[in-house]
């Protein structure tokens, strides 16, 4: 993390980790996340369902283990975790152990059964579920200068922004990797700090936009990314904690072939989005690079194929049920509309879900890494991704 300059100037990160997380940051806040932004948990009690479903389905996967743990990152007030432990099945409740990993204080009234961590436990068997937690990772913003040189974006507590510092070492190559690939990343000569100028908006920015014969292909000038590793290695970290079993993250994200040119780092106040100011009043956040964050054995699907192999479909009852059975035929109609928002294409059936097997039984000495991706495949397959459609899992 760099250091704060003079003047207030600091880089995206640290801001927005003081503004989020400090002692006066946002997430420290009585309301949370729900009276701010309205995630899938909020939508309706189906998600909880569906992971609950996922949850036993990884049960069986790895035999149904004497202690199932469900960690619950980013658990907000804890409404997944005890939406998830309400929607499972008595054989599978009398074995689960619901953690909820969260740096704000454990509210009150909060079912006992579900602990409460600042950190995900070590060494359980299980699911760990991320919704929408990487998106309030902080990162850096990088900013193409003048001269097509990524810079660190500055910014002061009222949101004020500046170019700084060459991006260099660790970040540099994540940017050439994931974000501008081949992107010369080295300090221009006289380059200082100076303000940042708002990039138009009217049409994409090409990665190679100031490249020739023999030079490295730099973006043009405005053009931002997002600077994902500290995600990466929040994700990597966050895995390494699942001893056997199954981690997910969902999140609204892009892939490399398609990453917004003027990245989305922006705010949200009150269900509303809005600037991004780094002093406590509004949540800080920025799509995801989840294809970075993939580690061997990973997948990427849809929340719509995802949620579909769960049994959540927004299919309208039939009818007849209407005459039949009102009552009935009221209720499938609401659960029918909660099931469209959440595969909603264009909405939250766009967003990503990372699937990452954890732990499997060894595989033959013979062919290890063979052996282990079969256990690794059959393990998502089993567990969720059952007559999935290849195009839904882009």
């Amino acid at each position: 993390m760099r250091r704060a300059e003079r003047g207030g100037w600091r880089g995206w990160r640290e801001a927005a980790e003081e503004a989020l997380y400090g002692p006066s940051g946002f997430y420290r806040g009585p309301v949370g996340p729900a009276g701010h932004f309205r995630t899938s948990v909020h939508a309706s009690p189906l998600f909880a369902g569906a992971v609950a479903r996922l949850l036993c389905r990884v049960d069986a996967a790895l035999g149904r283990p004497e202690s199932l743990a469900f960690v619950d990152m980013a658990a907000g007030r804890g409404e997944l975790v005890t939406g998830v432990l309400a929607a499972l099945p008595a054989d599978v409740a009398s074995r689960a152990q619901g953690y909820a990993v969260e740096r704000a204080d454990r509210p009150a009234g909060l079912d006992r059964r579900i602990t409460w961590l600042p950190e995900p436990p070590e060494g359980v068997t299980g699911l760990l579920f991320a919704n929408e937690w990487l998106d309030n990772v902080p990162v850096d913003v990088a900013e193409a200068g003048p001269d097509g040189v990524p810079r660190l974006v500055l910014v002061r507590g009222d949101g004020t922004e500046r170019l700084g510092e060459a991006v260099t070492g660790a970040d540099a190559e994540w940017l050439r990797r994931w974000w501008w690939p081949g992107v010369r990343t080295g300090r221009a000569p006289g380059a200082g700090a100076r303000p940042v100028r708002a990039p138009s908006r009217e049409a994409p920015v090409p990665p190679g936009a100031r490249s020739g014969p023999g030079v490295p292909p730099t973006p043009a000038e405005g053009a931002r990314a997002e600077i994902g590793l500290p995600r990466d290695l929040a994700w990597a970290a966050a895995v390494s904690t699942l001893g056997r079993g199954l981690a997910v993250a969902v999140d609204y994200a892009h892939s490399a072939a398609g990453r917004p040119p003027f990245g989305t780092l922006t705010g949200f106040r009150e269900g509303r989005e809005t600037r991004p100011v780094p002093d406590g009043s509004c949540d800080i956040t920025a799509h995801v690079a989840l294809d970075a964050c993939v580690l061997p054995g990973g997948r990427l699907v849809t929340q719509r194929a995802a949620l579909r192999a769960l049994g959540v479909s927004g299919e309208r009852p039939p009818l007849a049920l209407a005459s039949s059975d009102p009552a009935a035929y009221v209720r499938a109609l609401a659960g029918a509309g909660a099931a469209a928002e959440l595969t909603a294409p264009g909405g939250l059936g766009d967003f990503r879900w990372l699937l990452q097997p954890v732990g499997l039984p060894d595989a033959s000495k013979d062919a290890p890494a063979e052996a282990d991706a079969r256990l690794r495949d059959a393990l998502i397959r089993d567990a969720l991704l059952v007559d999935v459609p290849d195009h839904e899992e882009q």
